[in-house]
């Protein structure tokens, strides 16, 4: 009885082992099917045209008759509208963490992170009109040359949308740091600001690091908001308050369906998509990168 009881066990654990594994394998081969199928499509677009066109023109007009290729203004859209956004996210989240994490008690905190959160369950497609229908009026207001379509309006709604992500890491982060080193601080005399600053935020940089790039990379694949918002207007340009188009949008455009399946420029999208995929995968190996190098300074 006692070694079929075992027998039992044990089988349960390998076939609970054998499914974990199967989990982690799945996203996997996921991942790996994804990289293949950009990666199939866009060496059959750089066969007929070439990388360092694609690289350096400073046009792209795939659509028209006289075709550029040059992917140079649409990373230009894509970093100008990524930039507004953490910059509007970055200090309003940072200053919400810290607040919830130093100042807040826990019953304000638990009532203000949750509503923070929601922020994150919006449709994108819905602050994608909100931008568009009551930010740019409101900038236009305060801006009278600002276009319709802007970077600016879809940047900061932009923003507002992932101050959640960096809020909520942020501040478990400085949750997690130990309670010892705040109370060393304040026998020294440091106030509750000093101690946020000078030792919380230090210790808990790493886990700040990542939620800001983790934000970074959330805004530079954001699709919705630049394709309602931003334009279709691809421009080599850092001006804010004019159209342009981000790579993520461009792709929006192709994929409705009017561009043949199979053509160079529906080929177009895979060699976007790489160049996202390449991006995020740098912001990710930067983030993890430094992570590690914080924790070995902290610990």
């Amino acid at each position: 009885m006692l070694l079929k009881r075992k027998f039992i066990l044990k089988t349960k654990e390998i076939l609970i082992e054998r499914l974990l594994f199967f989990c982690s394998l799945l996203s996997v081969v996921t991942t790996l099917g994804i990289i293949l199928v950009l990666l199939f499509e866009t060496l059959d677009f750089f066969k007929e045209v070439p990388v360092w066109q694609f690289l350096t023109d400073t046009q792209w007009t795939p659509l028209f008759v006289n075709k550029h290729f040059g992917i140079l203004p649409l990373l230009c859209g894509t970093f100008l509208t990524t930039l507004i956004a953490i910059s509007v996210a970055i200090p309003v989240g940072l200053a919400s963490a810290v607040y919830l994490s130093e100042y807040a008690s826990l019953k304000i905190r638990n009532i203000v992170k949750p509503l923070m959160e929601i922020l994150a369950a919006v449709p994108t497609v819905v602050y994608g009109y909100f931008a568009l229908l009551f930010v740019t009026p409101l900038l236009r207001k305060i801006i009278p040359d600002l276009s319709g379509f802007n970077s600016l309006s879809s940047g900061i709604v932009m923003g507002i949308m992932i101050i959640p992500l960096i809020s909520s890491l942020s501040e478990d982060a400085m949750r997690a740091v130990p309670m010892g080193l705040r109370e060393g601080a304040y026998a020294v005399g440091s106030n509750r600001l000093q101690v946020a600053l000078r030792i919380v935020l230090p210790a808990a940089l790493s886990g700040i690091i990542a939620a800001s790039i983790l934000a970074i990379s959330r805004a530079i694949g954001e699709t919705m908001i630049v394709a309602i918002a931003a334009g279709q207007q691809p421009r080599l340009t850092l001006n804010p308050l004019v159209p342009i188009q981000t790579i993520t949008a461009y792709i929006v455009q192709i994929s409705l369906g009017d561009t043949p399946h199979g053509t160079l420029e529906y080929r177009t999208i895979f060699a976007c998509g790489m160049s996202l995929f390449i991006m995020t995968f740098i912001l990710n190996i930067f983030s993890f990168k430094l992570k590690r190098r914080f924790q070995e300074i902290y610990e």
